[in-house]
């Protein structure tokens, strides 16, 4: 059995490397029960490469991935899945024209029944579809409708009421805000702090937004050309703090001293 302090999920010193090209490099990462750990980055920062390594889409090449503190190496994001990694892309992996109790069973299908009576155990599905989006808190009148009639903000709310319900203990949302406005982004970050917070959910929040991580998030991490920029928790952070990483951190103050380099004196301007 694992212990309670046990994170769920410890990268230690974690890089991954495209010939001579490093994507990431000694990047640390805990992910604990209950807590939304947000990585931020401008694009081009390694939260792309990062997140695929963590849900098993590609291996890492130094360091150690550790899962209830046992060392893993994911060859298939079924392997991740198996140990109840889960990753919520932007593209949400739902067909549009289905409904929504089909969506959330797409690829998991009910059946009952055995040979030529095997069939789909329809109303075993609808009802606990129904059942796991209300547990969400999200009001969908009829999940007959296709889901691609829902708003941005309900069909990210299905897809992560789907993953909860086949057993995500670290949840993986890519970019859930990214396309949304204003409403829609509340909903989202909403159901988010709900996963973790009511379910016990470890989430992984990976966005360029300071100021939507920094409404639901428990622990910071940017990142910058795939090396870690800030590592903090919201203790130890404000937002103007994450702003100013997000906008470049040491860099910033780097490119404020070469602007100002060589300009006169205030005594020399006035001679």
């Amino acid at each position: 059995m694992t212990s309670s302090n046990t994170p769920i999920i410890q990268l230690t010193n974690v890089g991954k490397s495209y010939g001579n090209i490093s994507a990431l490099r000694d990047v640390s990462l805990t992910v604990r029960q209950g807590e939304v750990t947000c990585i931020l980055g401008d694009n081009g920062a390694g939260k792309s490469t990062l997140i695929s390594i963590i849900a098993g889409l590609i291996g890492h090449d130094q360091g150690t991935y550790a899962v209830d503190g046992k060392p893993e190496h994911f060859t298939s994001p079924r392997q991740a899945l198996d140990l109840g990694i889960s990753a919520v892309y932007q593209t949400l992996a739902l067909v549009p024209l289905l409904s929504v109790w089909r969506n959330f069973y797409l690829g998991s299908e009910i059946r009952k029944g055995s040979g030529l009576f095997k069939r789909l155990d329809v109303k075993t599905m609808q009802q606990t579809a129904e059942r796991e989006v209300e547990r969400m808190g999200i009001n969908i009148p009829d999940l007959e409708q296709p889901v691609g009639t829902l708003s941005g903000g309900q069909r990210q709310v299905v897809a992560i009421a789907r993953a909860v319900h086949f057993g995500a203990r670290v949840l993986i949302l890519d970019e859930p805000t990214a396309a949304l406005g204003v409403t829609q982004s509340g909903l989202v970050l909403r159901y988010i702090a709900t996963a973790a917070r009511e379910h016990g959910i470890g989430v992984i929040f990976i966005t360029h937004n300071p100021h939507h991580a920094y409404m639901v998030g428990d622990h910071f991490m940017v990142l910058a050309r795939g090396e870690v920029e800030l590592d903090t928790p919201r203790a130890d952070l404000s937002l103007e703090d994450l702003m100013f990483h997000m906008a470049g951190g040491a860099g910033l103050n780097a490119l404020q001293h070469e602007l100002h380099r060589g300009e006169p004196t205030t005594a020399g301007q006035a001679a």
